[in-house]
């Protein structure tokens, strides 16, 4: 069997106590990083998409344009 919130009793814990329960999973699986393998196909992606910006650093948005779009109202 997994383990659940429930059946951990995370989900007795108040909202505050949960979010720094996560914030001591995620360092604890950050202190271990280099054991995690990234998948060929990750970096393929980042490779094709580095090979992308080479050869034209100017085709993407800037933030500001991206985030001005994302906050428009339909």
């Amino acid at each position: 069997m997994h383990a659940t919130a429930k059946a951990l009793g995370i989900d007795r814990l108040s909202v505050a106590e949960r979010i720094l329960l996560v914030e001591e999973i995620w360092d604890s699986i950050t202190a271990q990083a280099e054991t995690l393998e990234v998948p060929q196909s990750h970096k393929d992606e980042l490779d094709r998409r580095l090979t992308a910006y080479e050869s034209d650093p100017n085709a993407g948005s800037t933030w500001e344009v991206v985030k001005a779009r994302l906050q428009k109202k339909p």
